[in-house]
């Protein structure tokens, strides 16, 4: 085989660094891009936050202005991301997102993505309340105030009379339980854990943890403690006996508890008559009793700022009667107030000398950052407006008149490629007057109907969860049954799509749901 030289000619999209991370920027969600801001605050000296209220006029810009428009006086720029889907014409999908960059961005410019209501061009969403800023509570600040259960358990401990070791011992139990109130490792693990390869410790460490752990079964919440789901409800039902020792439903519930599991979760009934020699009546209100236990002690004291959803989109309803629309505008609560720094930016002019390069670099770099984030947001803006569009019915009759749709139909509209619509709608919630939803519910794929039309999954779900809500609890409805009834309303879904979106619905099978 003979080598050689040869040449090609190749044409290849590159991704310059800030579309890079204009695309990324573009997936985060919210918590994560407030991380992200942050961190590049504390990286790049020339990037600010900026806290002066911009006044309304300083911003009114025309939308044939958009998005940058140099002020005569100072020389800074205004951005101001747009309201309506027209006034944006850049993406992060666009190869040439980085052309124009020296015209836009000059000298010792500013940008401030400030969320001023004349700058966003529209008024604010009205307040739910009166209260002034000083007597507004945050959701996320009462969420961090609210007590855990580790403190709420030594808490409680402090009050016990113990020696050294056995309040260690105590307190080593109570940091090793999961958030549901489990310990989930036995007290050999954790004695080897501590004693290593000490026998004669490790022996005696696990005697200590036995006393300890039937001090923490004894506190509050019922349940706490527990090594399993069976004594748990045990624990639970002790408590429950020693208050009624004669009730024969809360004795045969705590036999049925120290069964498998499994039948309990079969609601095998005849299998459990056996095995605790109670009467089928009584084996069916005891089963009925231990439904009303708490399965996760330690519930009620999850840290809830994990589940806090701040949406990043809002939408309104404008006008009255025929004239009634909807309308979506960003949450100015989620958006950052950037801009460069000014006094950095002079003097980096006025003396560039050695090292001005990498400097330069840093200061472009901040200023890509404020632009990559404003045309986050601006597609956001872009593509919950479109849904709003496309899911009108949805905004006045709810998930029932929800309409087929997926991403390809708003890539087409906005002329953008459909991963960057999956980008767009991953983690980006939208607060509407039925609730706050991510924008990925709003896509759905369609059934067909007996007029050749599609109804969505979405109003499917909605239709099946309103069957099971109006069942009879003694004859739930069954799959089949279920899916004879939607034909009747004209819509084709086949029995095991029936099952598959009650699965996803969290809706057990008729069996389980039958009443007891």
């Amino acid at each position: 085989m003979k080598q050689g030289l040869s040449l090609r000619v190749s044409q290849h999209l590159a991704l310059t660094p800030q579309l890079q991370q204009s695309i990324r920027l573009l997936q985060l969600s919210t918590l994560d891009l407030a991380q992200e801001v942050e961190q590049m605050l504390d990286d790049n000296p020339f990037l600010e936050r900026n806290t002066e209220e911009a006044e309304r006029e300083n911003y009114g810009l025309d939308q044939a202005d958009l998005p940058a428009r140099r002020d005569e006086t100072d020389g800074d720029f205004a951005v101001s991301p747009a309201t309506t889907a027209d006034s944006v014409a850049a993406d992060a999908d666009t190869p040439d997102v980085d052309a124009g960059l020296t015209d836009s961005w000059d000298g010792d410019g500013s940008v401030d993505l400030s969320p001023d209501d004349g700058e966003w061009g529209g008024e604010a969403p009205a307040r739910t309340n009166n209260l002034d800023d000083s007597e507004r509570a945050d959701a996320t600040e009462l969420a961090r105030n609210q007590e855990s259960l580790t403190a709420f358990l030594h808490r409680q401990a402090l009050a016990l009379r113990l020696s050294e070791v056995d309040r260690a011992a105590l307190r080593f139990l109570i940091e090793s339980l999961n958030d549901d109130g489990y310990l989930e490792d036995s007290l050999a693990e954790l004695a080897r854990s501590l004693a290593g390869e000490d026998l004669e410790q490790a022996e005696e460490l696990e005697h200590r943890f036995a006393m300890a752990l039937h001090l923490l079964q004894s506190l509050e919440p019922t349940g706490v403690g527990a090594r399993s789901l069976a004594e748990c409800l045990s624990l639970q039902l002790k408590v429950w006996l020693a208050d009624a020792p004669d009730d024969e439903t809360t004795a045969c519930a705590l036999r049925i508890c120290q069964q498998p599991i499994d039948l309990l979760a079969r609601r095998d009934v005849r299998k459990l008559v056996q095995l605790c020699g109670a009467s089928d009546v009584t084996v069916r209100a005891a089963i009925g009793l231990i439904g009303r236990l708490e399965p996760k002690p330690g519930r009620r004291f999850v840290d809830v700022e994990r589940i806090i959803v701040v949406p990043d989109v809002i939408v309104t309803r404008v006008g009255q009667g025929t004239q009634q629309k909807f309308v979506a505008r960003l949450n100015p609560d989620v958006m950052p107030r950037l801009r460069v720094h000014d006094i950095y930016a002079s003097a980096l002019r006025q003396h560039k000398g050695e090292g001005g390069q990498a400097l330069q670099q840093r200061l472009q770099e901040a200023r890509w950052f404020i632009k990559n984030i404003q045309q986050r947001f601006d597609t956001i803006l872009r593509v919950s407006s479109a849904i709003v569009e496309r899911q009108k019915s949805f905004f006045v009759h709810g998930e029932l008149a929800m309409r087929p749709l997926v991403l390809r139909e708003i890539a087409d509209e906005l002329g953008l490629h459909e991963s960057t619509i999956s980008r767009v709608t991953t983690a980006k919630y939208m607060a509407t007057p039925f609730g706050t939803f991510e924008l990925k519910y709003f896509f759905g794929s369609g059934l067909g109907t007996e007029t050749g039309g599609n109804a969505s999954s979405t109003a499917v779900r909605a239709l099946i969860k309103q069957f099971v809500a109006a069942e009879s609890p003694k004859k739930p409805l069954s799959d089949n049954q279920i899916s004879d009834m939607l034909r009747e309303q004209g819509i084709e879904c086949a029995r095991r799509t029936v099952a598959k979106y009650r699965d996803a619905l969290k809706i057990a099978p008729a069996n389980l749901r039958k009443a007891l």
